[in-house]
């Protein structure tokens, strides 16, 4: 792997949805080679593949799997939008010498913002109250019903304690709501009570917050023995990835009054929702906006483009991923 500086055009795969600040981000020292979809890059030429060196993923959607890396022979760093990054093949890029960068840091505040704004619409419904409110039923003789969730009584077991949990972990305890948490080891500097095994926590709260990376170590952790656990009146609220919560069995535990309600901002099969959560009044449905503000995204695209500017000038990138660690330039 080279990244030495140059005065060589330096080629870039712009691979996803076109993002302004990624298209303007660069200087004259690269050419962008924009392709929005796998199957667009059947376009890319073999002469053009060969120079490419740097990859910007501009979102989740474009999945940039071994078979997309293989494509590019000089292929050195892969700057990849969001914190998380399952749709990006560290194995292989590790195993090739290839560096992946995420962009964490810059949404935490902002997905900490919505999981707690989702747990309290989920459990005072406010979905419902704003329907009956524009119905017109407030000026009718009938009364809005006691929501039968609160924050006051509620003990939430964290799924997941990197910087988001953290960060949703200060604003509960801020609502001097309990914390306790489960990952597979202690986070350090973290005071809340620890659980190594997810069904002991889920016995012992009645809230579960899931914010753990996506992948094949997490797919459908959250099953249908973590809800029974959870018990009749547990919430569930997804602000990770759709693929950790086993979905057949959250629709099941919900119907049946298994768990009380879930809100949910991630699903299993993005963008297509099951028609039986779309019809549940007891769900809160969110369409994937975790980080999604303007000042928010533009901070996530920026550090996409810096990654690859800081790289290609011969300096360590700005937020690789523990896969592909930077021991030197």
């Amino acid at each position: 792997m080279s990244g030495n500086i140059s005065s060589e055009k330096i080629d870039l795969l712009v691979y996803g949805p076109n993002k302004p600040i990624v298209d303007n981000g660069f200087s004259d020292q690269f050419i962008l080679h924009p392709f929005e979809t796998k199957a667009d890059l059947d376009r890319l030429s073999p002469a053009a593949a060969g120079k490419i060196r740097g990859v910007a993923v501009t979102y989740s959607t474009a999945r940039c799997d071994g078979a997309v890396m293989a494509l590019l022979p000089k292929l050195e760093i892969v700057s990849s939008f969001g914190v998380g990054y399952d749709h990006v093949d560290a194995n292989y890029a590790r195993e090739h010498n290839i560096v992946v960068t995420n962009t964490p840091d810059v949404l935490t505040e902002e997905v900490a913002d919505i999981a707690l704004g989702l747990l309290i619409a989920t459990l005072r419904e406010f979905i419902k109250a704003d329907r009956y409110l524009r119905s017109g039923l407030w000026t009718s003789t009938q009364q809005f019903p006691l929501s039968a969730g609160s924050l006051r009584d509620r003990k939430v077991g964290m799924v997941g304690m990197g910087r988001i949990g953290q960060a949703i972990g200060r604003r509960l305890e801020a609502s001097h709501v309990p914390v306790v948490y489960h990952s597979r080891n202690p986070a350090p500097g973290v005071a809340y009570k620890h659980y190594p095994d997810l069904i002991e926590m889920a016995k012992a709260v009645d809230t579960l917050v899931v914010i753990v990376p996506g992948g094949p170590s997490t797919a459908k952790m959250i099953n249908a023995d973590v809800m029974k656990a959870l018990g009749p009146r547990g919430v569930i609220i997804n602000v990770a990835r759709g693929s950790v919560v086993e979905e057949v069995a959250l629709i099941s535990a919900l119907k049946s009054g298994g768990i009380l309600a879930a809100g949910l901002d991630v699903f299993a099969n993005e963008p297509t929702v099951p028609d039986e959560l779309r019809a549940m009044q007891n769900v809160v449905l969110l369409p994937h906006i975790g980080s999604a503000s303007v000042v928010t995204r533009n901070a996530m695209d920026q550090l996409v483009v810096d990654n690859l500017k800081a790289w290609f000038a011969g300096k360590p990138p700005l937020t690789p991923i523990a896969e592909t660690p930077v021991t030197s330039r």
